[in-house]
């Protein structure tokens, strides 16, 4: 359904939600409050990820929320999520994890890049043969965080990208 449709049964106390989600959304107060599936509770006005938010309104795929679509509902609190969401929430500048990662204190967050550009250091002159001091613009990439403390250049692998098991580090 459109969600001006969802909206109106929100007003009738009814819990609606997209078929993806776990959660739902509820009106409470005249304000729409986002249940997450992480347990989290927000203000719909608080979302980090407004883009998402809007091309969710925008959507015609709501349902009702109940006890069989949304584990929410049924009390089970989903702590993990797929690469998709934990990519969106890299994107918002929140460190992720895979549950299944060996290495301990290990996440994973994207580097925003340098569109303006920075000045190469001695370092990358040598390795890279390009004269230090040069102004040069670099695009995001991904950072991961090692068990050994400092940070290496990261590529997802496929089992990182089918996994299911990611969850947000604080």
């Amino acid at each position: 359904m459109e969600f001006r449709k969802a909206l109106e049964l929100m007003k009738q106390g009814v819990d609606v939600k997209r078929p993806h989600w776990s959660g739902f959304w509820r009106l409470e107060d005249g304000k729409i409050m986002m249940y997450c599936k992480d347990g989290q509770v927000l203000d719909f006005r608080e979302t980090k990820d407004t883009l998402f938010t809007i091309s969710s309104i925008l959507s015609d795929d709501w349902e009702v929320a109940d006890a069989v679509n949304s584990k929410l509902l049924n009390g089970e609190i989903i702590s993990t999520f797929t690469f998709g969401e934990a990519l969106r929430n890299m994107k918002q500048g929140n460190k992720v994890a895979r549950k299944g990662w060996n290495g301990h204190g290990m996440w994973a967050v994207m580097q925003k890049g340098y569109p303006d550009g920075i000045h190469i250091n001695k370092n990358t002159a040598e390795a890279t043969g390009i004269p230090e001091g040069t102004l040069m613009k670099f695009r995001p990439y991904f950072m991961l965080f090692t068990a050994q403390g400092d940070f290496a250049h990261w590529v997802p692998s496929s089992s990182d990208i089918l996994a299911d098991d990611w969850q947000i580090v604080e």
